[in-house]
């Protein structure tokens, strides 16, 4: 142990400046908890009007019901106890009306941006995660926060570390922000390259033609419109054994859910599995041999897309559909992907809309000859692999500089760093 530092006493604080001191949040705190009716002229302040790890406000088009509710005025620090996993912390500069999922300081004995970034950093945020409960919506209570600790600079260093952690983490967060955006460029890129190559070919001087389908516009003129039920040996969807009866999963069949689909190009496993128990008692239930389409019909997952590559059942929500042999899987893969957008536009219902097993029947498909199906196919494959690989890149930055800011501002708020060390190199 160095002779400038001495234990905290706190584990994930570990040791800290020997002119530090250290005390329980419930002795250098206050919280606000005063409320006050809100009416639809005043500003409101939900959980999704602040951004995770940054602080930054984002305003939204929610509109309240006239109640009360709790208060917070300029300069307050809130922290939000629901999910404190996402890090949600705010220094507002307005005064207003707010969710009662936050914690509101309104007083701090010392420097409130530096309460700010100890709110922020990545031990505090995992010792309180630790104590939530409830599953879906997991909560932290200030019962449990007000007894842990906060180390404490002087008020003139805690001031300092927070002037400096706010230089530092913005520049971070705009890296991020530049390195997000370029990742979106890419991505509307990857989705206009599929969308002209699948409707238009590879043959940049063939004769064109109107296909009379307002969103596929113009094809090559040797190309026709089918449908796609025409261009299947195989469609259905599943059903559900017994839903919720937990013996029947954890077996050794693979069973496909809408969510499989999430952020997947192809299924490999999947995340439940069924027993052959239920196999057998839910008549219902179809098999699929590996290599299909899988298409999600309602749920988060709507409109998503994947081809798997593995046999399996399927639930109720997923559509599965086997091509004939006059059409490649890879390219109506690749068309579904570009008809995202017409298939949900037909969905039914508000909250949760869904498409059917007929919606899919019966949108349009392009007939084309097989060879070019497949030079098409490989040619988006090969380009889709290049754009998924700078994508990857990219998002690793983003990995490493989020786990960057934490660590740094783990290591000036618990003193590990100092200020004047940083700034004298």
């Amino acid at each position: 142990m160095s002779n400038n530092t001495k234990p905290s006493g706190i584990e994930w604080i570990g040791n800290i400046p020997i002119d530090w001191g250290i005390k329980k949040l419930k002795y250098v705190t206050k919280l606000r908890n005063e409320s006050s009716r809100y009416y639809d002229d005043n500003n409101y302040l939900g959980l999704e009007n602040i951004e995770s790890s940054t602080g930054k406000y984002i305003q939204t088009e929610t509109e309240y019901n006239e109640a009360f509710y709790n208060i917070f005025k300029k300069g307050d620090v809130l922290f939000g106890k629901l999910r404190p996993y996402l890090e949600k912390v705010f220094i507002p500069e307005f005064d207003g009306f707010c969710t009662g999922e936050f914690l509101n300081f309104k007083e701090f004995a010392g420097e409130k941006r530096y309460l700010f970034y100890f709110l922020l950093s990545h031990g505090f945020i995992q010792i309180v995660n630790s104590s939530t409960y409830g599953a879906k919506m997991p909560r932290a209570e200030w019962d449990y926060i007000k007894d842990l600790c906060i180390p404490l600079p002087t008020p003139t260093e805690q001031k300092t570390i927070a002037v400096f952690l706010h230089t530092q983490c913005n520049i971070i967060d705009n890296i991020i922000t530049e390195l997000e955006h370029q990742i979106e460029i890419l991505k509307q890129y990857k989705t206009s390259l599929i969308t002209e190559t699948v409707t238009k070919g590879l043959n940049e001087t063939a004769p064109m033609k109107d296909s009379g389908i307002d969103w596929i516009g113009e094809i090559p003129a040797h190309w026709e419109t089918t449908r796609i039920k025409f261009s299947v040996s195989q469609i259905g969807s599943g059903t559900t054994p017994e839903s919720g009866n937990n013996e029947y999963y954890g077996g050794t069949n693979n069973w496909i859910q809408s969510g499989d689909l999430y952020n997947a190009d192809e299924i490999t496993m999947t995340e439940k599995t069924i027993t052959d128990y239920a196999v057998k008692s839910t008549p219902a239930l179809k098999f699929y041999t590996r290599n299909f389409i899988v298409v999600a019909l309602y749920g988060a997952s709507v409109g998503n897309v994947a081809i798997c590559k593995i046999d399996a059942y399927a639930n109720q929500a997923c559509c599965c559909l086997k091509p004939n042999g006059y059409t490649d899987l890879r390219f109506m893969y690749y068309f579904f992907v570009v008809c995202k957008e017409d298939l949900v536009s037909k969905a039914i219902g508000g909250g949760q809309p869904n498409i059917s097993q007929i919606i899919i029947r019966d949108e349009y498909f392009l007939k084309l000859p097989l060879e070019e199906q497949k030079a098409i196919a490989d040619f988006l494959d090969n380009k889709c692999k290049e754009i998924s690989s700078l994508i990857e890149e990219k998002q690793q930055s983003i990995d490493t500089m989020k786990a960057y800011k934490k660590s740094l501002i783990y290591e000036y708020v618990t003193g590990k760093k100092r200020v004047r060390e940083a700034e004298n190199g």
